[in-house]
């Protein structure tokens, strides 16, 4: 969060007086630590792993990684966590993504949605590494955009070296990248990880549509809850789908945004944006808002706590009162912590504005004013 770092930032010892502005970028850039998502079907697990030690060979352990098939160490999802929460925040901290492109992973749709994800949304690096499949077969797919990588020592050696750039204080030797990259080459290769061959195998055994059944099995189990997810906002009354894909964690970020510190009305301002996502699901909730957004503005301290009472007692009534649960709002967990969250977002927020604020009302020298000129 911003208010740890600003301390952190202030305890490092003054630069000299010739020091350029490229000195604060590559501070800035040794604060951030290297995380690379390795993208990856989950039949090619043990290939993961193994692509997972290699980073972790060449760095030293300064590199860290992510893969969701991890079950050994503490580079995967936790038991009890929700799947798809943990992939997305794990995609939005990576500052790299691996994509393995295998016979088995090559036209999935999971890996193609995560690299989407990744370069689209986030804009993240995305590497594809084409193992056991020819990288034209690779270059002329949905990944024919990036410049992918061949499953040969060159190649990885030099993806390896680029990524280890990520770290300003790593100085790694080519020399010994390109040893571990070889054996990871000769492991993977031994372990039949890469395939017998560049050829498709035909798709008429019994045992291969058994397979294939399977995963479309296991693809479609959590179908039946997203389409209803769908019909429901449809048929009935819920949370747009703007707010039920909010991300719980943009408030923390919108709260303390160093954007909204440098004027004395920062926390209405936040405060604003915040409550501008109620505006099409909790109509009464959104103009009770504005009205503590202009309190936070013009009013008073008084003024101020007397209208934080009042959308307090808003928001006790619209979170415990079965109105909460006409409008769908226990369907969305990132809704059910929203608001259950603005309390104390309206304390903090509060807390700020009364700091800037005036003791009695600010009109109250204008109207004596107006008196005085009348009496003239």
């Amino acid at each position: 969060m911003a208010t740890k770092r600003t301390p952190a930032q202030k305890s490092l010892p003054a630069p000299p007086t010739n020091s350029s502005p490229g000195n604060e970028d590559l501070l800035i850039l040794s604060a951030q630590k290297p995380l690379v998502f390795i993208s990856h079907d989950s039949r090619d697990a043990d290939l993961a792993e193994a692509f997972a030690n290699l980073l972790v060979d060449v760095s030293g352990g300064t590199l860290k990684s992510f893969r969701s098939s991890d079950k050994k160490g503490g580079t995967g999802i936790e038991f009890g966590t929700e799947w798809y929460n943990a992939i997305m925040s794990r995609l939005s901290e990576a500052t790299d993504v691996v994509a393995l492109l295998t016979q088995r992973s090559l036209d999935r749709p999971w890996i193609l949605y995560e690299a989407g994800v990744a370069k689209g949304r986030l804009g993240t690096n995305v590497f594809g590494v084409a193992l056991g499949v020819p990288l034209e077969r690779v270059s002329t797919g949905p990944f024919g955009q990036f410049q992918n990588c061949g499953a040969d020592e060159d190649s990885l050696t030099t993806l390896l070296l680029q990524l280890l750039e990520r770290n300003p204080d790593a100085s790694p030797r080519e020399e010994a990248v390109r040893l571990q990259v070889s054996a990871f080459l000769k492991k993977t290769a031994e372990a039949n990880a890469l395939g017998a061959g560049s050829e498709v195998p035909p798709a008429t055994d019994e045992t291969n549509v058994a397979k294939l059944f399977e995963e479309v099995k296991a693809m479609f189990r959590e179908l039946p809850a997203r389409v209803d997810e769908r019909v429901q906002s449809v048929n009935r009354r819920g949370f747009s789908r703007r707010m039920r894909r909010f991300s719980p964690s943009l408030l923390e970020e919108l709260i303390y945004h160093p954007a909204f510190e440098k004027t004395n009305y920062g926390a209405a301002a936040a405060w604003l944006i915040v409550i501008s996502l109620f505006k099409d699901d909790l109509s009464w909730l959104y103009e009770s808002g504005v009205e503590f957004y202009r309190t936070l503005r013009n009013g008073s301290k008084r003024a101020i706590e007397n209208s934080r009472n009042e959308i307090l007692s808003i928001l006790e009534f619209s979170t415990h009162s079965p109105v909460f649960d006409m409008i769908g709002s226990r369907e969305s967990e990132e809704v059910h912590y929203i608001m259950h969250k603005l309390p104390e977002i309206v304390h903090r927020l509060s807390d700020r504005a009364i700091l800037h604020a005036p003791p009695h009302r600010a009109d109250a020298p204008l109207r004596q004013s107006m008196l005085k000129n009348i009496q003239k």
